[in-house]
């Protein structure tokens, strides 16, 4: 829930800040003169990178939180089996043992979403955040080609029922 309230501030500050940015960029370009319609521009530029950038990462945080609630009623989410220090912080030798299993499931099991799910909570648990979210968005895009429908249009059971 801290993670959610985190990310919920975050936003909100940067589309605070978005908003501003924006106001002046449009004063700039109401100004008239050459230089500041060009500045203004640029400056408008910013937000709206911003603004792309922050959709992107809502919606991956959806559709991972969607896989894991998906998994949890499966029963399937990777259950925390790590050491950890006095501080809390996880072991590292347990992290990477954890991580060991779950990539060679993942070299098992290839199109398996649930898989590169799990494989994504041991990168992150390893602390490489970059692999972790290239893990998820594999898992992202692996349910959704399983989840959509037939390119015949075909909706029919395997039975033919």
């Amino acid at each position: 829930m801290r993670a959610k309230i985190t990310y919920v501030v975050t936003a909100a500050v940067l589309v605070f800040y978005f908003v501003l940015v924006g106001s002046r960029g449009v004063l700039l370009i109401e100004h008239g003169t050459l230089i500041t319609v060009t500045f203004g521009i640029a400056v408008l530029v910013l937000p709206a990178i911003g603004v792309w950038f922050l959709w992107k990462n809502t919606q991956f945080v959806r559709r991972a939180n969607a896989l894991a609630a998906e998994l949890d009623a499966e029963g399937g989410l990777p259950v925390d089996e790590l050491l950890r220090t006095p501080s809390g912080r996880i072991d590292r030798a347990s992290a990477d043992a954890v991580f060991e299993r779950r990539r060679e499931e993942t070299e098992d099991s290839p199109d398996d979403w649930r898989c590169w799910f799990r494989l994504a909570v041991a990168y992150q648990d390893a602390r490489d955040t970059p692999r972790a979210r290239k893990a998820m968005q594999r898992a992202i895009a692996l349910h959704r080609a399983n989840a959509a429908p037939s390119p015949s249009g075909d909706h029919s059971s395997p039975s033919g029922v």
